[in-house]
């Protein structure tokens, strides 16, 4: 928890610093005024409310055990073989399969998957899964990932504002004697978006193994987390998710990884190949199978 509590105010504090930049790079004095205001407000909302957030960024809903009863049963059991509480269950309805964990404290916790989750995976497979989600909460990652993508979400919702404000006050004819500000267009509409996903990059990648590790320990087999990996990268290759970018570093495969050119370059997760590598090891050493048990 302590390594956690201290990646959190990096974290904040590297986003802080872009907003800095942005808003003195736009407005000097008065911009940078404003973005310490906005940082603040911005840096409290993440923090007490960045799980509502990227629920609804990514267009889940709460499902009751009468909807899908599947999903209740899988994740009692496995929440009582990792000692966690029950979490808050909900639904997003996509064809694409994918599932991610957020909420502030293990109490907190929350479970998000694709309606196509289920119709692709085997009920193993789902099980890994959600031990994977479940590694998340036990591991407090939770708060982290849901801050990093409420505070990449705003900053890159800045981008578009400011895009689209330049673009109408060129088309309506404003008075641009005074000129653009060339710094500031380049900080907000590439460099501060790329900025924001560099220190995701940093915070996501190493998670993600330890998930897959902690998921295999819970489940007590690394095999079936290994082959819904496969499926679900398989998935993201060949379809295509409706989903808000800030929120690819929540999911268990990155949505975006089908993307091609750059975009692969800034992918939040480590190659699926490679997770998938460790934890079939696991299983030829022995590790994992009822090790959380042990």
């Amino acid at each position: 928890m302590g390594k956690n509590v201290i990646k959190l105010f990096v974290l904040m504090a590297a986003l802080t610093a872009l907003f800095l930049v942005i808003g003195n790079a736009l407005g000097g004095t008065f911009g940078l005024i404003i973005a310490v205001v906005f940082a603040a407000v911005m840096n409290l909302g993440a923090y007490w409310f960045s799980d509502s957030i990227v629920l609804r960024m990514a267009g889940a809903r709460e499902v009751s055990r009468e909807e899908a009863p599947w999903f209740y049963q899988t994740v009692e059991q496995l929440s009582a073989r990792a000692g966690l509480p029950m979490p808050r269950l909900y639904i997003i309805d996509e064809d694409v399969p994918n599932a991610f964990a957020t909420g502030r404290s293990p109490s907190k916790g929350v479970v998000a998957v694709t309606t196509g989750i289920s119709r692709l995976l085997t009920k193993e497979e789902l099980a890994g899964v959600i031990a994977h989600e479940l590694a998340h909460i036990k591991n407090r990652d939770t708060l982290i990932s849901a801050v990093t993508a409420t505070i990449a979400g705003a900053i890159a919702a800045i981008a578009d504002m400011w895009m689209w404000s330049q673009i109408f006050s060129m088309f309506g004819g404003g008075d641009d004697e005074e000129g653009g500000n060339p710094i500031g267009e380049l900080l907000l509409v590439i460099v501060a978006p790329i900025a924001a996903t560099l220190i995701q990059l940093g915070i996501s990648r190493a998670r993600e193994f330890q998930a897959d590790e902690l998921g295999a320990r819970i489940l007590g087999d690394p095999l079936p987390l290994a082959s819904a990996l496969e499926k679900i990268e398989w998935a993201a290759q060949h379809g295509f998710m409706h989903m808000n970018p800030a929120t690819a570093s929540l999911y268990i495969v990155n949505p975006l990884s089908g993307a091609s050119g750059v975009m692969r370059w800034f992918s939040t997760h480590p190659p699926t190949e490679e997770r998938i590598a460790r934890l079939r090891a696991m299983a030829r050493q022995g590790r994992g199978r009822d090790a959380l048990a042990a």
